[in-house]
């Protein structure tokens, strides 16, 4: 009889213990699913607020794979050149189209494009002095080589080259204002470093 009660005083708490334990790992699996909702967070290289675009540069990132390593480094320059280009077009667009209206030659289309022509040649000469800030390179469980890179280009090296085309244009340096064009240079800079900021 004594033997059957230390039994039961010594099962039943393990038992309970064990069931405590069981209920409270499965209330543990359903609230972390329940709160993931089935996502599962990724961790991107070279990504960031450190690598997002100010005043001062122009920021570009991507990823290129392939079952290649060198393939796929080419692949995510190749994609980070596209895009901050892309970016840096955007940029000067809106100061192009702020001096031109400015110097209120908004009705001349022609001073317009040569504007914009002049500074696509410049963009593309000086995405040859882009800085790579980041670089990692990964190999995924199928194999594959995947590149992360991000790219800068510094604003004020743009605007010195921008500077020296426009002002040895034939066309537009009769027009051509040098401290009306950085005036408005550095204004839409610092407007989109607040547009940032406020992001």
């Amino acid at each position: 009889m004594k033997v059957n009660v230390a039994i039961r005083n010594v099962l039943i708490p393990a038992l309970c213990v064990s069931l405590m334990v069981i209920s409270g790992c499965k209330s543990k699996e359903k609230a972390l699913s329940t709160s993931k909702q089935g996502e599962t967070l990724i961790d991107v290289y070279c990504q960031g607020s450190e690598y997002n675009s100010d005043k001062e540069y122009t920021r570009a990132n991507q990823v290129g794979e392939s079952i290649d390593q060198a393939t796929a480094k080419k692949k995510a320059m190749s994609n980070a050149r596209a895009d901050l280009a892309s970016a840096v077009q955007t940029r000067i667009k809106g100061v192009i189209d702020n001096y031109v209206n400015s110097r209120e030659l908004n009705n001349d289309e022609d001073t317009r494009e040569r504007f914009e022509s002049l500074t696509r040649e410049v963009i593309d000469q000086k995405l040859n002095d882009v800085r790579t800030i980041c670089e990692k390179t990964t190999k995924t469980s199928a194999g594959n080589y995947k590149t992360y890179i991000a790219l800068e280009m510094a604003m004020d090296g743009l605007m010195d080259a921008m500077n020296s085309k426009l002002s040895n244009d034939d066309i537009l340096k009769i027009d051509y204002d040098y401290e009306q064009f950085k005036k408005t240079f550095e204004e839409e800079m610092n407007k989109m470093e607040k547009e940032r900021e406020n992001n």
